[in-house]
């Protein structure tokens, strides 16, 4: 289900809401920005399987640009460290989502973490009342431990062959 006014609720926030703890998102708007989404930021190959490159979420944000608002993570230095597409939850229900990764020579450094904080404090002041649904295959641990961590909680729907956590 859309909420259709996710990207308009987004960028009526102010550029404050989008600087966290040590990491702000930036939208995409140059060929610079949309050249490192799609082609410099990296992946370990283990890692492979459990992310949508950035590619599939910025051609998802083309054909539905009002459910979906694709930017960097930017460290403290204002360096790309990351993707991140602040989305609609497309499962069962209404919920914002998102989905992002760590470039691999920024992993280890806290960026994943700071980015979930950051993502969900900044849907929760588009929408505090809106759920949060965050999807992962049953083998990336690392991801299911972080949403735990985050206050997330497994939920007994599934998308797909992929568990649902929930805040």
């Amino acid at each position: 289900m859309n909420h259709p006014f996710l990207r308009t609720s987004l960028e009526q926030l102010p550029e404050e809401a989008f600087i966290g703890d040590g990491i702000s998102f930036r939208p995409i708007r140059t060929d610079a920005d949309l050249a490192y989404a799609i082609f410099d930021c990296q992946l370990n190959e283990e890692q492979w399987d459990f992310v949508n490159p950035a590619g599939f979420s910025i051609g998802r944000a083309y054909l539905h640009p009002e459910n979906h608002f694709p930017c960097l993570i930017l460290n403290e230095n204002n360096q790309p460290v990351g993707f991140i597409d602040l989305d609609m939850w497309l499962g069962q229900g209404t919920a914002f989502h998102w989905s992002y990764y760590i470039d691999r020579e920024q992993q280890r450094r806290g960026y994943g973490r700071k980015a979930a904080q950051l993502a969900v404090r900044i849907f929760k002041s588009v929408d505090p009342d809106m759920s949060i649904k965050l999807s992962t295959e049953a083998d990336n641990l690392k991801a299911q431990r972080l949403y735990l961590s985050l206050g997330f909680q497994k939920l007994e729907e599934m998308d797909g062959d992929d568990l649902v956590f929930g805040m």
